[in-house]
């Protein structure tokens, strides 16, 4: 049999290459199973309730079942559609059978897998209560099982429901300590109801994202304090489309929707557990952002920098204080040079900006925007950001370069990003060429063969083994060193 590309990238590498983000397509049928023995027909129920709101298949409840004219008057978001390699039946059956994927691994040119969900993402942030507990309930107990006879090249991340940190502590120390998990997927947002709003007619429509670490509606310290403890990595992966999340929830069009939407939410989960002080209270827990790619970890890391340093507290009060305002020569400079603009006789305070904050009006406790994440100097930043955020990039993304130029990152830094292979989705019709892609980076000169080692096995092995030594151990992998 001719040798793939992947593989024949695979065999020239004195390392090995560790999928960071494969995907499991859940068989309908076996999960059905699973939600029966967690929760009865009740539960079996309400997921096909689900089910069919996003899917023309069955009673279609929701977009499928709309008209374009209601679609648009109710503003319901065309959901995506065709997800996974429909046409190529070896593909259709690698997408949702573990044994298949393990088959052919070789042939992909990678060594281990750590894979992830995928209708775990809108049973883990569903607004229903027993179908989002005992969903993951019923995901946990299915991937162990499904998972269990290939340890040595794929590991499970357990789904974990995040409405709440109680529900979350819950669910993370059964998947950890009584099923064996060694990492753990959350939704880093969670998309709630304006209460202020509830009971009139757009009540619907009225949501807000809590990041969960800035402004939220609970304190999740349990939560990160929980994976700390247990030494488990967590990964974020959810959507910033849809009701909320502004531009990304057009009702024609999936595509629009889709791009930069993973990133999205990144970005908010990220930002807010950097500014929330959560890497500054848990400096060993390790955090991972599925399916965004680094380019837009490399934007923010630049732009919370440059933001430090024009509104930092020691910047805001030597220049930006209004009681160090002089309305006086303020006044006098409107007097020589307002001709045209000044009205004769209207007092010269009724031109002051509309920007200008007056003295005493902000409370003195809110001034240090940068006080929960224990930054007081430039450095700070590096050490809450860097170290603990992993970043899971495509193989055919050219921004995963960015990741790894000193040239753009402040402090001559190298983000921690890693390989996602997404095999098992849309945008992987070959997964053989997945290895292949990746090492075109390095032809093109936008990666070093340096970088190709941190980027396909060595940081996503600090992501994991960073939080415990053992992730590893008795895999194919076990003997990697990074």
């Amino acid at each position: 049999m001719k040798q793939t590309a992947s593989a024949a990238v695979r065999a020239q590498l004195k390392h090995p290459i560790i999928d960071g983000d494969g995907h499991i397509a859940e068989i309908l049928p076996v999960l059905m199973d699973y939600l029966h023995q967690v929760g009865g027909e009740a539960l079996a129920a309400r997921f096909m309730h689900l089910i069919n709101a996003n899917s023309p298949y069955g009673e279609a409840t929701g977009w499928y079942g709309m008209t374009a004219a209601q679609r648009q008057a109710n503003r319901v978001m065309r959901p995506p559609f065709w997800l996974v390699n429909s046409a190529d039946p070896l593909e259709r059956a690698t997408t949702m059978l573990p044994a298949l994927i393990r088959d052919r691994m070789d042939d992909f040119g990678i060594d281990f897998a750590v894979m992830y969900t995928s209708v775990g993402i809108p049973i883990a942030t569903s607004d229903d209560t027993d179908l989002r507990l005992g969903g993951c309930r019923a995901l946990n107990l299915m991937y162990r099982d499904i998972f269990a006879p290939h340890r040595d090249r794929m590991l499970a991340s357990a789904v974990i429901p995040m409405h709440t940190p109680d529900e979350a502590v819950a669910e993370i120390r059964h998947a950890v300590q009584t099923l064996g998990f060694k990492t753990v997927t959350i939704a880093g947002c969670v998309r709630r109801p304006i209460a202020a709003a509830q009971g009139s007619p757009a009540a619907r429509h009225a949501h807000w994202i809590d990041p969960l670490a800035v402004d939220s509606l609970y304190d999740y310290d349990p939560v990160w304090r929980t994976c700390q403890d247990l030494g488990v990595s967590v990964a974020t992966h959810h959507s910033g489309m849809g009701p909320g999340w502004g531009s990304r929830a057009t009702t024609t069009n999936f595509m629009y929707n889709h791009i930069g939407h993973f990133a999205a939410g990144a970005d908010a989960s990220c930002k807010a557990m950097l500014m929330g002080g959560v890497t500054r209270r848990f400096p060993k827990l390790n955090i991972a952002f599925l399916e965004g790619g680094a380019g837009w970890a490399a934007s923010l890391l630049n732009d919370i920098t440059e933001h430090w340093e024009k509104r930092q507290i020691r910047e805001l009060r030597a220049h930006r204080d209004p009681a160090l305002l002089d309305r006086a020569a303020l006044a006098e400079m409107f007097r020589q040079h307002g001709a045209g603009i000044v009205k004769e006789g209207r007092p010269l305070e009724d031109y002051d900006s509309v920007f200008l904050s007056k003295p005493g009006a902000d409370p003195e406790d809110q001034l240090d925007e940068w006080a929960a994440a224990g930054i007081a100097r430039k450095a700070d930043i590096g050490a809450r950001f860097l170290p603990n955020f992993f970043f899971g990039c495509e193989a055919d993304d050219r921004m995963n370069g960015v990741a790894f130029d000193t040239r753009f990152n402040p402090f001559g830094a190298k983000l921690n990003a890693f390989l996602g292979s997404d095999i098992n989705h849309w945008d992987v019709p070959d997964p053989t060429i997945v290895v292949a892609e990746a090492w075109e980076l390095v032809e093109k000169g936008v990666l070093t063969e340096a970088d190709f080692r941190a980027f396909t096995c060595g940081n996503v092995h600090r992501l994991h083994a960073g939080m415990n030594a053992d992730f590893f151990a008795g895999t194919s992998v076990s003997a990697f060193q990074p």
